[in-house]
């Protein structure tokens, strides 16, 4: 069956083509709008009335009223401007379908943080700082200061498949692995905890890593309340969203010595303004919302679309679908 087949996003000229080619024998038509950012939120189209499947950043509400429409797969892992219970319900009631492409980015992301747990454990950075300053020699500072992850515990705020990976990376170091997220279905080895539970949890942890999405229900939710709840010392990682964490509140946790170090890669306001007090706070570390690139990104991007694709022409199991 030929598909009439969308897309707002501007690839390269060697991954245009292998999604010419992955979609030969259907009717593969290009925004006239289309945008390199996969960040980019698109504008109404012309051309999306006349679409089987969208894949980029398709308006929303057009999105909506595009009867037509049996498929979206979105260009991010993040889909905030799609979750809402509008859309949800719109696209549930006429048995349309909504995927991200949160595999693409899961390893990447996962591996981040990894590194950063790594770092602060074995006091890479501040001994960078002092090879970038007064080349001051540390010895016993850092030889004593150094910690083993084994044994220590991590608290995941979600658990998708940013999470499922870094559960997996962090296994052979024998941690103890919490998530809190609201289906608590079992995971193999991670314990799935309800909402009620996290002060407890907070309280336990050595890394508190936030995976959170940006929604109604999750702005803020790293507030000066739950902050308080955090083991003294602590170190916490966010590559979810900026818009989940009360950056006012954060900094004076770190400020107080609440939360032992943090690392960042998104924040509320992107860039992140060159005056912004988390550039110089010592105990902090920033990096510009990169936690889930890779060279191939775009090449991925677009293999995680045409496996779909089959999937949806056979009427099998699609990955990373999200309605």
């Amino acid at each position: 069956m030929s598909l009439t087949i969308w897309c707002n996003a501007k690839f390269s000229e060697a991954d245009t083509q292998l999604l010419i080619e992955g979609t030969r024998g259907h009717n593969l038509v290009f925004s006239a709008q289309a945008s390199t950012s996969v960040l980019d939120a698109g504008k109404p189209d012309p051309d999306l009335p006349k679409a089987d499947i969208a894949f980029g950043q398709p308006e929303v509400g057009q999105c909506l009223a595009c009867s037509k429409l049996k498929w979206v797969e979105v260009t991010t892992a993040g889909y905030t401007l799609y979750d809402t219970p509008e859309f949800r319900e719109g696209f549930r009631a006429r048995g349309a379908i909504f995927s991200n492409v949160s595999d693409v980015f899961a390893d990447p992301c996962a591996q981040h943080v990894l590194a950063m747990m790594l770092a602060f454990g074995r006091r890479l950075l501040p001994s960078y700082r002092d090879q970038l300053t007064d080349q001051s020699w540390h010895y016993a500072k850092r030889r004593y200061d150094s910690r083993l992850l084994t044994g220590q515990t991590v608290l995941m705020l979600g658990f998708g498949a940013i999470g499922r990976r870094l559960a997996a990376l962090l296994a052979p170091f024998g941690l103890t692995v919490i998530a809190v997220r609201r289906q608590t279905r079992s995971e193999p080895g991670v314990r799935i905890i309800p909402e009620e539970h996290l002060s407890t949890a907070l309280a336990q942890a050595d890394h508190v890593v936030n995976i959170l999405p940006d929604n109604a229900s999750t702005r803020n939710y790293v507030n000066a309340r739950r902050l308080a709840c955090f083991k003294p010392g602590a170190r916490f990682y966010n590559v979810g969203r900026g818009t989940t964490v009360d950056e006012r509140a954060l900094l004076e946790a770190l400020q107080s010595g609440r939360i032992g170090e943090a690392y960042l890669d998104v924040f509320e306001t992107e860039p992140l303004p060159a005056s912004h007090p988390l550039w110089t706070t010592p105990n902090c570390y920033v990096t510009p919302h990169t936690a889930g690139g890779r060279h191939d990104q775009d090449t991925a991007i677009v293999k995680h679309f045409l496996k779909n694709l089959a999937a949806f022409q056979e009427k099998a199991e699609m990955v990373d679908r999200v309605v």
